[in-house]
């Protein structure tokens, strides 16, 4: 998996690409960590080339979210596709983030 960061407007844009396995979930969830430790709250996944996620991406995710709303920031998740979109759907975790 392929994990793309920038800061834009003070809301950090993570872009996913490929797979996201539990080693790719740790992974994420220290980048986006390190980010909060610099003071970001707010979070845009993009998720337009994610191909798979499993559950402990979406654990992960869910994490995350629940960190961002203490901090009184969000979690937003853009552009989902295929058999993640599904499993978003399935989960009913489109219910529970900003989806775009």
């Amino acid at each position: 998996m392929k994990i793309n960061t920038k800061v834009l407007n003070n809301i950090v844009h993570l872009t996913l690409e490929g797979k996201m396995y539990v080693q790719e979930s740790i992974i994420v969830r220290e980048e986006v960590l390190s980010q909060f430790e610099k003071g970001y709250k707010d979070f845009y996944f993009n998720m337009k080339d994610l191909e798979y996620i499993d559950s402990s991406g979406l654990g992960v995710l869910v994490g995350l979210h629940k960190k961002a709303i203490e901090q009184n920031g969000k979690v937003s998740i853009e552009n989902l596709q295929g058999p993640v979109k599904e499993l978003f759907e399935l989960t009913r975790l489109n219910l529970v983030f900003d989806i775009r």
